[in-house]
């Protein structure tokens, strides 16, 4: 017991020992893609999945929860995104292994096409205002030379393992049965703009806790309820590019903090989950989604977060699950379109 004890001690002492200085240290903002979320079923709950990560898009939203595939699963997703100025595309793929470990890789990618180039030679070679403004051939006629496409990638390599333990609170003299998922993933980033080219290295790591209720308070109907916390950018993420001065942007530290309550209801053939994660990347967010299940053939649900509004819905047929995700936005709204497979 006391070693058990120590090591939750000891486990405690190191994420704070994480956490403080990244957070004293977070610098300028930037790689901003990486923040639209990864998959269809997690946007469609508002990204509070943090505690769930069930499924392969948690190589994103909690590298820890990829153990809990214990099946092959590929993830597909596309996505038009700020009334089609830009596409958004996700492929994750996961793989179990031996001794409760599961490997996953996951490849994002933000594209925007047709940014207009307006060269300035004319500015150049008549650098006078004065002159430029009395003739109309000296200045930029306001229609593009040419254009080009820029493409944000994000590469995740993702490793994950499962425990199983039993907690005794003493009092209660019975064991609290324990699943404990931990796992990270190293990430490369590549940012093209134009001629120019910035890469970066990364790490995460999480963890996530999950318990049956019936076991604290003795109620036998209650469900299961979890914990999971995700730790970005740990140690720093630096995007450097190509650029004569070697200009480097840091990419900001970021933890999601998520709390969920999976609840059956046998009768009914329904399986409910209500889920809250807080994102404190910028100014705290918090982030709201719900799930209903009906027989593992038919999902829908719905988030919140920001003041925006999500909603969606799965069929599954077989080991094949048809993803939708309708998400609100400022710069327009957004519908997401996924596949998983399982085999």
């Amino acid at each position: 017991m006391r070693s058990e004890k120590r090591v939750w001690s000891i486990l405690l002492i190191v994420i704070s020992l994480i956490l403080i200085p990244q957070i004293c240290l977070a610098g300028k903002y930037t790689g901003d893609f990486m923040y639209i979320g990864a998959g269809v079923r997690a946007l469609g709950m508002g990204g509070a999945v943090a505690s769930i990560a069930d499924d392969a898009s948690a190589i994103f939203w909690n590298p820890a929860g990829v153990s809990q595939i214990r099946k092959t699963e590929l993830e597909v997703m596309h996505a038009f995104l700020y009334e089609n100025l830009a596409y958004y595309d996700n492929v994750s793929i996961c793989q179990p292994l031996p001794n409760e470990v599961t490997i996953g890789l996951n490849w994002t990618r933000l594209t925007i096409p047709d940014i207009p180039v307006f060269l300035e030679d004319y500015l150049i070679e008549h650098p006078n205002v004065a002159e430029r403004s009395s003739r109309l051939d000296w200045n930029l006629p306001g229609i593009a030379d040419s254009s080009f496409t820029s493409y944000d990638n994000l590469f995740q390599f993702c490793f994950s393992k499962h425990l199983r333990t039993k907690l005794d609170f003493g009092w209660a003299f019975f064991e609290v049965p324990l699943d404990v998922y931990f796992g990270g993933n190293i990430k490369y980033i590549k940012r093209e703009i134009l001629n120019n080219l910035g890469n970066g290295t990364g790490f995460d790591m999480g963890v996530l806790l999950r318990s049956p209720l019936a076991g604290l308070v003795d109620i036998d109907w209650l469900g299961d309820f979890s914990i999971g916390l995700n730790m970005q950018n740990i140690g720093g993420t630096t995007i450097t590019w190509d650029t004569e001065s070697q200009n480097q942007d840091e990419v900001l530290f970021n933890t999601k903090l998520g709390f969920s309550l999976e609840q059956p209801l046998p009768r009914q053939h329904l399986n409910l989950i209500l889920a809250m994660n807080t994102d404190y990347v910028y100014d705290v967010t918090h982030n709201y989604g719900m799930e209903i299940q009906y027989k593992r053939l038919l999902s829908a649900r719905m988030g919140y977060y920001r003041e925006e509004y999500t909603a969606g819905l799965s069929v599954n047929i077989y080991e094949f699950m048809l993803d939708y995700a309708f998400v609100t936005n400022i710069l327009g709204n957004t519908n997401r379109i996924g596949m998983r497979f399982n085999f």
